[in-house]
């Protein structure tokens, strides 16, 4: 099994964990109550929400389920500024060289390892090594080429802007419709090029330059691409209900600090 395979049914288990969050919380949380007691607006402004945008960067500080960088989605905004070149440079390498990529990538490894997925890594040390490197490189390559190389070229949005309106269906499938269409960098609405083509090509360049050569197949890159794509599809639903899930557990955690 390719090790974007093993990524794609890692992440619909993921999912289904957030499925079954979606089902304990069975109504949006509402809005503060008006009873509450306002915060001093000095307090607020010492403690900046790092899930809000930042107005320099056009980005957020936000991880899924507080590991997994979440830099490209913004919530709760209406026009913002669109990213320049260097900005979706920035961003993209941010993510792909975060700190939590080195065990996630490891992870990965050690289950392809198991499973002598691309047996012509071979086995121990070495093999290890090789997926290791591999499945670094696919990540970072697809993240490149969908988030920065031709969101630049095309001049495309390459975040993801959380709806949060209607219910649970019709959220998802504004989600899934994001993998097809997107923003243009002045606001308009296109086919989402950059994610299509650009899941395309890096899946045709991973291939064909340091996996193993039974494997440079156009079948295989073929089968690579949709995998990549698939994935996409479930991590930007994910995207589109984390907020709620995280509002869910921050008021699991709000009676015990108000004791």
């Amino acid at each position: 099994m390719k090790t974007f395979a093993i990524r794609s049914l890692l992440s619909f288990f993921v999912a289904n964990l957030f499925l079954l969050s979606l089902v304990a919380q069975q109504t949006p949380p509402p809005n503060p109550p008006a009873s509450q007691p306002s915060q001093p607006a000095d307090q607020s402004k010492s403690a900046p929400d790092p899930k809000t945008p930042e107005k320099n960067q056009g980005t957020s500080n936000d991880r899924l389920f507080y590991a997994l960088p979440n830099f490209l989605t913004l919530e709760n905004t209406g026009k913002v500024p669109p990213l320049t070149t260097g900005q979706k440079f920035k961003v993209v390498t941010r993510g792909s060289f975060d700190y939590i990529q080195i065990p996630w990538i490891a992870f990965l490894a050690g289950i392809g390892q198991a499973q002598n997925s691309e047996a012509g890594y071979g086995q121990g040390a070495e093999g290890y090594a090789k997926r290791f490197g591999a499945s670094f490189a696919d990540g970072t390559i697809e993240n490149y080429m969908t988030g920065f190389v031709l969101p630049s070229l095309l001049r495309q949005d390459p975040r993801f802007f959380q709806s949060s309106e209607g219910g649970f269906w019709r959220r998802t499938g504004y989600a899934v419709s994001r993998i097809f269409i997107t923003r243009t960098d002045s606001g308009h609405q296109q086919f989402n090029y950059s994610e299509v083509l650009g899941s395309a090509a890096s899946a045709a360049i991973s291939t064909y330059s340091y996996h193993p050569q039974a494997d440079r197949t156009l079948s295989n890159t073929a089968s690579v691409w949709g995998t990549q794509v698939g994935y996409d599809t479930i991590t930007i639903v994910v995207k589109e209900f984390w907020p709620d899930i995280r509002r869910k557990l921050s008021k699991k955690k709000q009676p015990s600090n108000s004791n």
